[in-house]
């Protein structure tokens, strides 16, 4: 919420963020609009996010049957990069996703990409972003079928990010790896519980598909190299890219293995649904300024403009696919090649830190309601009352009419 200079701003309850990026948006989008510059899918996302839970897209009304308290209830623009939106949608995506894991130690591996590709791939975001998702991807599967590493087939789940914690352009994937895959024969070969792939093996093969995929597309005219990239038409100043990109090392960071499922449970949690930043890292919005959390007990500060465009930066082309699936993970292995490999697994312990997950047959298949699944996550029944602290709410009683937008 926005406050003049002068007003004290009384924190809200811990259990809502005193600060929505829904506020920024409803009072500086108008300015944002009028310099331009914003492309269509930002243009939605401008949109949703500030009449998300507004009166502008309608709602309900939630009645106590027991005292006749009244309680509004307006509608979510569900929109993916909406920081209101994708709680609940996180953690039934995950609950649908759990059942594919299997009973080993998992790798979080970072690819980055190098700063002098960066304004590239923010003009080309489409296809590159999707290159280098598949380049990574193809990395690991690679370097596991390789009997000199391991000699067998791998899972991973890569997610893209394109922000750092102060919403910089930073395109990198993250990579939850099998500690293990599934060999030629049927048998599975684990690999050591705290060592994947040597770490400079990892950046050169990344180096060198990433540039190889580069120039096929650089000589077939799939790349649209205009304004201030348009010298890169010419032979020479690629080539010369090029050159300064191969003579470099490129970043790969292999964090250590999770401990089991269950953490590799909880990372998922964090990164798979993650859209710049959430309403919590707000720590203090004026008319003037937007102060945020990044990292290490440290902000950032930036004129309210910027701030929703450095937020705006990071929406995804319309379709585009963010959290993809490859190796034994691939949805068509799900019911051959993983299911093989959980046959494999069954009983076993890769170590005592790993639990198995839960029987696919004992899973419930059942959607949760949103009241049972908010019940569950926050704590929090929406059937109580407020006031006279009965389980008496009916909700949707009756439908609100939508506001002017």
């Amino acid at each position: 919420m926005l406050h003049p200079p002068g007003v004290v701003h009384t924190a809200a309850p811990a259990s809502r963020p005193g600060f929505e990026v829904g506020d920024i948006a409803r009072a500086h989008a108008g300015a944002l609009l009028g310099a331009g510059g914003l492309r269509l899918e930002q243009l939605s996302v401008l949109s949703a996010i500030a009449l998300c839970r507004t009166a502008a897209l309608g709602g309900h009304l939630d009645r106590c049957t027991a005292c006749g308290h009244e309680r509004p209830s307006y509608n979510s623009c569900r929109n993916r990069h909406c920081p209101k939106c994708q709680s609940l949608a996180q953690h039934r995506w995950l609950e649908a996703r759990r059942e594919r894991l299997l009973p080993v130690h998992y790798f979080h591996v970072v690819f980055t990409l190098p700063s002098e590709l960066r304004d590239l791939f923010r003009a080309e975001r489409r296809v590159l972003c999707g290159l280098l998702m598949r380049t990574a991807a193809d990395t690991l599967l690679e370097l596991g079928r390789d009997e000199r590493h391991l000699g067998a087939q791998l899972g991973l789940s890569a997610v893209l990010h394109t922000f750092r914690r102060d919403l910089s352009w930073h395109p990198h994937v993250h990579c939850v790896v099998t500690g293990g895959g599934l060999r030629e024969d049927g048998t599975w070969r684990a690999t050591d519980p705290g060592f994947l792939f040597p770490v400079r093996v990892l950046g050169r093969l990344f180096r060198g598909k990433l540039l190889d995929a580069l120039t096929r597309l650089h000589r077939a005219g799939g790349l649209e190299l205009t304004g201030p990239r348009g010298a890169l038409r010419d032979p020479q100043t690629w080539s010369s890219l090029l050159g300064r990109l191969y003579a470099k090392d490129w970043v790969v960071y292999c964090k250590p293995p999770f401990a089991g499922v269950d953490s590799v449970y909880a990372y998922l949690g964090r990164y798979t649904h993650r859209i710049g930043l959430s309403n919590r890292r707000l720590l203090d919005v004026t008319d003037e300024r937007v102060t945020f959390a990044t990292r290490h007990g440290k902000s950032a500060s930036l004129p309210p403009r910027v701030f929703l465009r450095r937020f705006l930066e990071h929406v995804l082309p319309r379709g585009f696919v963010r959290i993809r699936h490859y190796g034994l993970l691939a949805s068509s292995n799900v019911d051959t090649r993983l299911a093989r490999a959980r046959e494999q697994l069954v009983g076993h312990r890769a170590s005592e830190r790993i639990s198995v997950p839960p029987d696919p047959e004992r899973v419930v298949t059942r959607e949760e309601s949103l009241v049972e699944l908010v019940q569950r996550l926050a704590g929090v029944d929406l059937r109580r009352c407020p006031r006279c602290h009965r389980q008496s709410m009916q909700l949707a009683a009756a439908p609100l009419p939508r506001g002017p937008p």
